[in-house]
């Protein structure tokens, strides 16, 4: 919230690029083979990208704004005995010429969670549960043209750089499903913001939808997504959807296997 809030306000300036390393959704074989409907297109409909990361595709889109182009790589049964993608790779492109890059894996062990945006004006690190605003006094496109030097050096007061560790404070009450679902109950009760609209929800999955049907046509595809030419494609995946043998129904005690990111 506290990066929607920078880049939103402008403090950031004009978005030049997003990446996002989201490596720690780690996940066994054991995992897969507890439930037959788990990791198939029939039963799931997708893999990493729809099961472990559509948290992580809302806040991509949320906090930096909907991409116009995707182009994606999703491999499916890389590192697990499964039909659909447990590894992915999404480039992306923005209407101002920006670019993202989002990294994901079931495969990875330890994994990493690190979100860094640039902009004109500095550069935001969330890692950890820190968040570290590198902040330009000047805006780097005219400190381009206007400085003679090579390159930038942070003795010059005119053209500074503040390493700020940002005071999230404000917004650490707020307790991942347990806080949204009580800032529903408010909206409901007493007229409160809501902090995700129930309308927001279509831009994470047409991020996803962007990058499956970019994968499987190899070829890049501009957003709003082709609806007809994307279920076609995900009914023929659908129709080659197999039986999963192994399967060993039970209920996996989830602590500790979530949330990392974000606390």
């Amino acid at each position: 919230r506290k990066m929607r809030e920078i880049v939103q306000g402008g403090e950031l300036g004009e978005l030049k690029r997003v990446v996002w390393i989201i490596t720690n959704w780690y996940r066994t074989q054991s995992y897969y083979n507890s439930g037959g409907w788990r990791a198939t297109w029939k039963g799931e409909g997708g893999g990493v990208l729809l099961n472990q990361c559509p948290h992580n595709l809302d806040l991509w889109q949320w906090i930096t704004g909907m991409p116009c182009k995707i182009r994606g790589f999703c491999t499916e049964g890389k590192y697990h005995n499964i039909e659909v993608e447990d590894d992915a790779t999404i480039y992306a492109e923005y209407p101002n010429g920006a670019t993202g890059l989002f990294i994901t894996t079931t495969g990875e062990c330890p994994g990493t969670n690190r979100l860094e945006i640039s902009g004109d004006r500095g550069k935001l690190v969330a890692e950890g549960g820190k968040l570290r605003f590198f902040k330009l006094n000047f805006s780097e496109r005219d400190y381009n043209e206007a400085f003679g030097g090579m390159g930038f050096s942070n003795n010059d007061e005119n053209y500074k750089m503040e390493v700020i560790d940002v005071d999230c404070g404000e917004y650490t009450t707020l307790k991942q499903h347990k806080g949204i679902l009580q800032n529903f109950i408010n909206c409901i009760l007493n007229g409160e913001e809501l902090i995700a609209p129930g309308y927001d929800g279509i831009n994470g999955l047409s991020i996803s939808n962007a990058a499956f049907l970019s994968s499987w046509t190899d070829s890049w595809v501009t957003l709003p997504v082709d609806g007809d030419l994307f279920l076609e494609k995900l009914n023929e995946k659908i129709e080659g959807s197999k039986a999963k043998q192994g399967v060993s129904e039970k209920t996996f005690d989830t602590e500790g296997s979530y949330g990392q990111q974000t606390k």
